[in-house]
């Protein structure tokens, strides 16, 4: 008789019996104790491991257990790791269990894939927030063992803000399970931080404490396509960590963003609070040094103001270079000409305001078609030249009346008293949306100001952070133009 090899049962992620529970709590304790593991777990459980395999080969008799061959019972015992490597140490929110922990390492099985391209929809209060990474390590079928962790000498891979993405979005479409032990078919771990390795095309999978090795700090507000919100908490990397890709903001208020993750059950796209739904303070944004200008630092980078070609704009493009374009176009004013937040698919939305914007400079003819050149970039990118007008016509219609040149933001905040929150008020109570004012209106800003300017944006059929009840330009443009 043969000695059977004894391999773990891997406990279903979603499986809420005991049984699953508690395998999930035992493989929580096998980390290695360079990783938090506890020694007298590690003793019990080789113990336990190799005593079974005793067991069995005592029931089949002497003569059948001395003509195994002698390497069976440590094949036995060995099954129960992982290649010799160490297990994998959790990661972000709460506390950490192992979905797949010491699973037979290799591809999974490719989900079919989604024909919308978009991941579930999550309401937070329903989210599974314990995502657990694995340990640096080399990316896996390759054919080489690669460099045992995040060892950045080796010259970066050259990639691009489209690349980035359009890698994201194939572990997206396969809807590629959650594994802090398992990897996908391209070699690379499938949890948050092999999410992200892999789409950054790093030579080795990474997690959240070697992440940042490979870019570079921005601010926020310099986000694009392409960047990382990362999260380590170095005291203790179970509490929280994560790490998600930017994928461009959902509206001209900068509040969220579309957000590339690897979390329980699947990969996932979906609309994010800046910076995240939780620790939202600690997440800090990268930029992959392998883009073009990837190195500079804050103060803006030659990958946001570099022209990329004309070729990225025009009828039939989708690009991250078309939602840059649209993004900068509303902070200089052209909101209204956009249904909805600009986005990656060039539309006529983003034509009219382009050649507003170019109008605006005086530009005429071939100079103001709507298609962005190196000058228009230019100034967009560098934050020069004139905004659009309020008319959005680059005309002057709107510019007749004074009242119609919108102020700015600060104007309109808690704390701020002025002669332009009375206006707004004012004009409010004229159209008829006063309803919140008990007094007044008057100088000092108020929450019925903020309420009563929520209720003329959501009469524009607006949602969300573009009817926060914060006056911007087509606020403004529509109250008083």
């Amino acid at each position: 008789m043969t000695v059977p090899a004894f391999e773990e049962y891997v406990p279903a992620i979603d499986c809420a019996c005991a049984g699953c529970a508690e395998q999930r709590r035992a493989a929580a304790s096998a980390l290695p104790l360079r990783y938090g593991g506890h020694p007298a777990a590690h003793g019990a459980r080789r113990a336990l491991v190799l005593a079974t395999a005793a067991g069995v080969v005592l029931s089949t008799g002497v003569a059948e257990a001395a003509s195994a061959p002698g390497g069976r019972a440590a094949e036995a015992a060995g099954a129960a790791r992982v290649d010799g490597l160490p297990t994998p140490s959790p990661t972000p929110p709460g506390a950490a269990e192992a979905g797949g922990a010491a699973g037979v390492v290799g591809p999974a099985d490719p989900v079919g894939p989604d024909p919308d391209g978009e991941g579930d929809p999550l309401d937070p209060t329903d989210m599974d927030w314990d995502s657990p990474q694995g340990a640096p390590g080399p990316v896996r079928g390759t054919g080489t063992s690669g460099p045992p962790s995040s060892g950045t000498s080796a010259p970066l891979r050259k990639t691009s803000r489209a690349a980035i993405i359009n890698r994201a979005k194939k572990w997206l479409s396969a809807k590629v399970p959650y594994s802090m032990s398992k990897y996908w078919s391209d070699g690379y771990r499938q949890d948050c931080s092999g999410y992200v390795s892999m789409a950054w095309d790093l030579p080795g999978n990474e997690w959240t404490g070697s992440l940042d090795k490979f870019g570079t700090r921005i601010t926020r507000k310099e986000l694009q396509p392409g960047d990382i919100l990362l999260f380590h908490n170095p005291a203790d990397p179970s509490k929280g960590s994560h790490v998600t890709i930017f994928g461009g903001w959902t509206d001209y208020t900068h509040t969220h963003y579309t957000a590339y993750e690897q979390m329980k059950p699947h990969t996932r796209r979906q609309t994010t609070p800046m910076a995240y739904w939780t620790h939202s303070g600690s997440y800090v944004p990268y930029r992959y040094k392998g883009l073009p200008g990837g190195s500079s630092g804050s103060g803006g980078s030659s990958s946001s103001t570099t022209f990329p070609s004309a070729l990225k704009f025009g009828p039939g493009a989708s690009n991250a270079y078309v939602t840059q374009l649209g993004q900068m176009l509303v902070e200089r004013g052209g909101k209204h000409f956009y249904k909805v937040g600009p986005g990656p698919g060039w539309g006529e939305a983003d034509r009219r305001a382009t050649e507003a914007f170019q109008k605006a400079q005086g530009w005429t003819g071939k100079d103001a078609d709507g298609i962005p050149g190196h000058d228009t970039w230019r100034l967009l990118a560098g934050r020069a030249g004139r905004d659009i007008p309020a008319s959005g016509s680059g005309g002057g219609q709107g510019d007749s009346n004074s009242d119609s040149k919108f102020p700015g933001r600060g104007y309109f905040r808690p704390g701020q008293s002025n002669s332009h929150v009375d206006k707004l008020g004012k004009q409010l109570v004229k159209k008829g949306y006063g309803k919140y004012y008990l007094s007044g209106p008057g100088p000092r800003w108020t929450e019925a100001d903020r309420r009563n300017v929520e209720a003329f944006q959501q009469a524009q059929g607006w949602q969300g952070g573009a009817a926060d009840g914060y006056p911007g330009p087509e606020t403004w443009r529509r109250l008083f133009g």
